[in-house]
């Protein structure tokens, strides 16, 4: 693949379409939905020292987008409002780092009891 044509997919890909879902509407209320979205891109090409192309030498490029939910925009009336989205996977990480540290104080407090 062209590392130009890679750079305009990766454009395409990252397009506000991509960051604002279709908006819905229910009883008088819209909500659009939001999500974060990140991407890279990466190309080259491989030559010989002189500018010749050698065997064993060519193009290469890759690209990566990741997405999560952020949250919604809420509709109603005159009144707009945000909702983040809970990331629960994010609230149980914190819960266990706080667990382990929290054991790990304990010790130390029993350890220097004794």
């Amino acid at each position: 693949m062209d590392p130009s044509e890679l750079m305009t997919q990766a454009r395409d890909a990252l397009t506000v379409k991509r960051v604002f879902g279709e908006p819905y509407e229910r009883d008088g209320v819209t909500v659009i939905p939001a999500a974060v979205i990140r991407g890279g891109a990466g190309g080259g090409q491989g030559e010989g020292a002189d500018g010749e192309a050698r065997t064993g030498s060519g193009t290469g490029g890759g690209f990566g987008l990741t997405a999560k939910p952020a949250g919604v925009y809420i509709i109603e009336g005159n009144q707009v409002r945000w909702q983040p989205a809970v990331d629960i996977n994010r609230i149980v990480l914190g819960g266990q780092i706080v667990a382990i540290v929290a054991l790990l104080v304990l010790r130390g407090v029993v350890r220097r009891r004794r």
